[in-house]
């Protein structure tokens, strides 16, 4: 048993420390797990490289920001020990999961703690898992529409995560692969991803705001879209609408870009993927490989 263990063992990382997995310890007064008071971030590994690091960097630190939260490290820190968990995990391809917490103050208390006595907690690890080479890319994700409940603040990549979880698993009962959550009558995003549509061509996605996550492989994909002459308008969109698109498709740091052919039930064009998102998949990953770290 303990040699099986041993062979399974990733080094992670905890607060200055690598250990094996079997070893890392958090606080149970961490708040992270008792407020969920925490963000994180999450950057795909190809080749062994690390795609667009610099874009979740500055979104962690934003995260922060709004927050109050000190980061206990500074972002080529973080570079490095990304960098090194990849090198000691010998991923190839998969991703590197962090999250940043407010810390363990000792014990439960609503009010925040004071930052220069409780140090933030920092956990970083690897997950080898095969990105480009996705049979959902083949033949398309089927989405089922839910009403959307979280908190006001969803530009914050926080790790408040119960109900996308929750959406993911009412996805699965419908015999479905995820979930679009609908605001006001407007579709706002997927579970963990960032949510579009084509109509008479056009790629529609909804314009940034606190409603939804910034998303940095869409920032991505809407660069590439425009520099290969296609047209983005940034505007809610109602779920009947996408009902009736000639497409859909969906982004994240893991699906890259992901089509989507089936929406309650309603199948999108032929039921089939769609030359735009086929299309964006191909220049997203050709183009992300070039700057990759």
């Amino acid at each position: 048993m303990n040699e099986r263990i041993a062979q399974m063992s990733r080094t992670v990382y905890v607060n200055g420390a690598y250990l094996p997995e079997e070893e890392a310890k958090v606080s149970i007064f961490d708040r992270g797990f008792l407020f969920a008071d925490g963000v994180y971030e999450v950057t795909s590994v190809i080749g062994g490289r690390l795609l667009d690091f610099h874009g979740h960097a500055r979104r962690l630190e934003r995260s922060l920001g709004e927050l109050d939260m000190a980061s206990p490290v500074t972002m080529d820190e973080l570079l490095g020990i990304h960098r090194e968990l990849v090198a000691r995990n010998a991923v190839t391809e998969g991703m590197v999961y962090l999250q940043i917490t407010r810390g363990a103050p000792g014990d439960r208390d609503f009010v925040f703690p004071d930052p220069e006595t409780t140090p933030s907690t920092l956990v970083l690890f690897t997950q080898s898992k095969g990105l480009i080479d996705n049979k959902a890319a083949e033949t398309g994700m089927k989405v089922i529409s839910i009403d959307d409940i979280r908190w006001g603040r969803r530009d914050i990549k926080t790790v408040q995560l119960l109900y996308p979880s929750m959406g993911k698993m009412m996805a699965k009962a419908a015999g479905a692969d995820d979930a679009w959550m609908v605001d006001d009558g407007m579709v706002t995003e997927g579970t963990s991803n960032n949510a579009y549509i084509v109509k008479d061509g056009k790629i529609i996605t909804r314009n940034l705001g606190s409603e939804i996550l910034h998303g940095i492989t869409r920032a991505a994909v809407l660069k590439f879209a425009r520099e290969a002459q296609m047209e983005v308008e940034e505007r809610p969109f109602t779920i009947e609408e996408a009902k009736a698109a000639e497409e859909a498709f969906i982004t994240s740091a893991s699906a890259f870009v992901m089509p989507v052919v089936s929406i309650d039930g309603v199948s999108l064009g032929d039921g089939a993927p769609g030359p735009v998102a086929r299309r964006l998949r191909e220049i997203y990953i050709d183009e992300s490989l070039k700057s990759a770290l």
